[in-house]
């Protein structure tokens, strides 16, 4: 049974990196690029029946849209906009992570004690791809993972629902660190859950070969490194920020 499992599981991987032929990732920088990504989460989550609709027919949340250390992710499949996500870079208490305000008692704690988290929220996908394909949400979710890697992050966090909980305990090795609460402007409720991305890694590229990458890819979508560390270091203190930009240097 268990080599029927793992033979299951290594054909929906090779299926998955044929897909990810298909793909293309980019940051959302253009007025136009960030307005189709904030239009295809507000088809998401309405389909989805997590908000009532609104005129402008958009999810923007300037606080964490804006943020210096915000990324908006767009997937292209056949050069079709496929699925968006939201990736934004913490440390410190002042971070600007969303996490940070629905679950304040499960987060600061951990930004105290100096720890560099990634966290990916506002996911969406297209209907049409999504249904099609059951490997789409592992390639919109990849540059978030790839994101974690470049920022030598900590942690990597999400607030998925609670019916999607399971997909980020099995993938990404994450961990539960609270149950599902109420969510700003959502009608469902929201778990918080986090892996040690550098316990984890290893585990995860090797189960699921989509997630490794090259440092020149990972440059591509978020700088060069000396770029990234700058980046870190702006959601760092301590011993971490000297560490980035001595990295940096060399």
């Amino acid at each position: 049974m268990d080599a029927q499992i793992g033979g299951a599981a290594s054909r929906f991987s090779d299926r998955v990196l044929r897909f990810l032929e298909r793909a293309e990732h980019r940051i959302a920088k253009s007025p136009a690029e960030r307005e189709a990504a904030f239009r295809l989460r507000y088809q998401a989550y309405l389909r989805n029946g997590l908000l009532a609709p609104r005129a402008d027919g958009q999810i923007y949340d300037e606080r964490y849209d804006d943020a210096p250390n915000a990324w908006i992710t767009m997937t292209f499949v056949d050069g079709e906009l496929a699925g968006t996500t939201r990736l934004n870079l913490g440390a410190g208490e002042n971070a600007i992570l969303p996490s940070l305000s629905v679950y304040p008692d499960v987060i600061a704690p951990r930004l105290r004690a100096g720890n560099v988290m990634i966290e990916t929220t506002r996911l969406a996908a297209r209907l049409d791809l999504s249904s099609a394909h059951p490997e789409l949400a592992y390639i919109i979710m990849r540059p978030g993972y790839l994101a974690a890697g470049h920022f030598d992050a900590d942690f990597a966090i999400a607030s998925p629902r609670a019916e999607h909980m399971a997909f980020y305990r099995r993938v990404f090795s994450f961990d539960s660190w609270c149950e599902p609460r109420d969510y700003p402007g959502l009608t469902a409720k929201f778990g918080c859950m986090g892996a040690d991305f550098q316990a984890s890694r290893e585990r995860i590229e090797t189960r699921y070969p989509i997630f490794r990458s090259t440092a020149a890819e990972r440059e591509a979508l978020f700088g060069p490194l000396r770029d990234a560390a700058g980046a870190a270091s702006r959601a760092m203190s301590g011993r971490r920020r000297f560490e980035a930009q001595t990295s940096a240097a060399y």
